[in-house]
């Protein structure tokens, strides 16, 4: 006969199939979701220039944008949370791709849905704009929202609306 390790092994392993099987069904039940259902962004532009000053040998900006943006279609059962972000984007002789962020906050599911809908006025930057070199005055910088899906399970997922601001 069995003994009672040998039961416990086969019901603890079943276990274990039963949840792997639940798991990549959960997984691939959202696969296109991301592609499909985008954050409605319907405002990203600079506002103000607040500061541009040349220190040390590199260019330091302070700047606000606008950003009106609903975030809710990102959303379904297997979403933790978004990380959103702004990135500014410029090119200089020396760097021909500058890409820095400016501004990030996490919005989680759980928060009240009025939460997941940012629509915002002259937000000041959290983290100022630095060229390597002292080429950003005079340069075209483009503003870009992005996010990462951060899922219950599965694979992490970027998106990012298309260039709206300058």
């Amino acid at each position: 006969m069995h003994t009672v390790w040998v039961r416990l092994n086969a019901v603890v392993f079943f276990g274990l199939t039963v949840l792997l099987g639940l798991s990549i069904l959960a997984a691939v039940s959202k696969i296109g979701h991301s592609k499909h259902h985008k954050p409605v962004v319907s405002r990203l532009e600079l506002n103000t220039l607040r500061s541009l000053k040349s220190h040390g040998g590199v260019d330091r900006a302070l700047l606000s944008f606008d950003l009106h943006a609903d975030l809710t279609p990102a959303f379904h059962w297997n979403i933790k949370q978004l990380f959103v972000y702004v990135v500014a984007s410029y090119s200089t002789k020396t760097n021909p791709h500058n890409h820095v962020i400016l501004w990030d906050k996490i919005i989680e599911a759980v928060d009240p849905p009025e939460a997941k809908i940012i629509e915002e006025d002259n937000i000041f930057v959290k983290y100022a704009l630095i060229d390597q070199t002292n080429e950003l005055r005079g340069k075209e910088v483009e503003l870009k929202l992005v996010w990462d899906h951060m899922p219950l399970t599965g694979m992490l997922f970027m998106g990012s609306a298309e260039k709206l601001g300058s």
